[in-house]
């Protein structure tokens, strides 16, 4: 739906506000009652038309229903009512939706914060929810948003995505899946890192989907996102506290929770506050192949952002490196590239130095034919082989050249 015209809206205004003070439904029976009171006789077309836009804004989600419905969206971001975006994996594209004003737009991100369940007025100008089919909704009202209030839907697909498609795509390089499918054979605990929107979710449920049927996911998560094409998992999802400031369930307690639930794989959405420390306590206690996601600008990042993340929980940082060390044995950078497309861009082993604080060492970096070995590699492959697993020769990942790992080169 790209906007009305005048006459339309306002007829559109009559029919809706009628409906609200009578809390009715919009039904085709009742729209053409309130059009009677108005004075209108509308065709079966016609009549149509007003209905579906009724409920599209009554019930649905106005004029993003399409773009929502478009199986290759991934985002749609709403910043005026003349100004709507979508991302469909390759960077953000303007859409010809339109809303009528502003009042428009503010309308319907306060009635999906209420199908949240959430408080979303001038009181409370900012929301973060998810709504029922998923999708993860974020809004904030003017006057924090400048001229109109802003609607960030993050889609949430019913189905993951298998790793042979994440290499169709470009997320994965040729013989990538290979190399992620040993990583979660091997029982390898991991972070996947990367910025907002590179798609950590995306490929932490893929590689979740290849764990064995035999096994107990538990996620535990901020938000519901992860998607795990897999039989047995059980899904704990944190609670903001009610109007009378009680009821919180945080990311902290939900990994607490999930410790006791018998996990064979304990996973953690986004590790973004003190569930670090629980985390870290877990790997270290028989939990292997534990994961989950965490912002970091480069994978080099990670043990200083977990420091950071620790300290919050009062876990100093020789503490801190110490678990780190003997519990997370990788970590997977994903980028968006120039275009916007989505890229695993390297994967680091940790090393402890000799003070006794964690780096991490590529094992393997991509170019543009492929992941290529780095200096981590021949620690990998160990640790790999260790578990029983190990990757084929077949898969394609080409030693250093004498220039040092070109790999480096292509995934930054």
């Amino acid at each position: 739906m790209t906007g009305h015209g005048t006459a339309t809206e306002s007829l559109l205004e009559a029919v809706r506000l009628r409906l609200a003070e009578t809390g009715a439904e919009p039904t085709p029976a009742r729209v053409a009652a309130v059009l009677r009171e108005q004075g209108r006789l509308l065709g079966d077309t016609e009549m149509l038309g007003v209905v579906t836009a009724l409920r599209s804004e009554l019930v649905g989600s106005g004029p993003l229903e399409r773009l929502l419905a478009d199986p290759e969206v991934t985002d749609v971001l709403v910043s005026a009512p003349d100004q709507v975006w979508v991302d469909r994996g390759t960077g953000l594209e303007r859409t010809d939706v339109v809303f009528p004003d502003a009042a428009a737009v503010r309308r319907l991100a306060q009635r999906l914060a209420g199908v949240a369940g959430r408080r979303l007025d001038d009181a409370r100008p900012w929301v973060d929810a998810r709504l029922p089919d998923g999708t993860r909704l974020h809004a904030v009202l003017p006057p924090v948003a400048v001229g109109s209030a802003c609607l960030s839907l993050r889609v949430v697909r019913p189905k993951a995505f298998r790793l042979d498609e994440l290499v169709v795509v470009g997320t994965l390089p040729p013989g990538g899946a290979e190399l992620m499918a040993a990583i979660m054979d091997a029982r390898l605990s991991f972070l996947i890192s990367g910025g907002t929107g590179t798609g950590k979710t995306t490929l932490l449920s893929s590689m979740l989907g290849l764990v064995g049927a035999g096994e107990r996911i538990v996620l535990a998560e901020d938000s519901a996102e992860l998607r795990p094409d897999h039989p047995h998992v059980v899904r704990l999802e944190a609670r903001p506290p009610n109007q009378e400031g009680t009821g919180r369930v945080t990311l902290r307690d939900l990994v607490r929770q999930g410790l006791r639930m018998r996990p064979d794989r304990l996973v953690v959405g986004e590790v973004r506050g003190e569930e670090v420390t629980d985390l870290l306590a877990a790997l270290n206690t028989g939990h292997e192949g534990g994961c989950g996601t965490v912002h970091a600008n480069a994978a080099a990042h990670v043990p200083a952002r977990l420091e950071a993340l620790a300290s919050t929980a009062g876990l100093d940082r020789a503490a801190l490196h110490s678990q780190l060390a003997a519990a997370l044995s990788l970590v997977v950078h994903l980028v968006r590239d120039r275009s916007g497309a989505r890229r695993v861009a390297e994967i680091h082993v940790l090393e402890r130095s000799d003070a006794g604080l964690v780096c991490t060492v590529p094992a393997v970096v991509r170019s543009a034919d492929g992941f290529r070995r780095a200096r981590g590699w021949e620690q990998l492959g160990r640790m790999l082989a260790a578990s029983g697993s190990a990757v084929r020769p077949a898969v394609t990942v080409a030693a250093e050249t004498s220039a040092g790992p070109a790999g480096r080169r292509g995934g930054s």
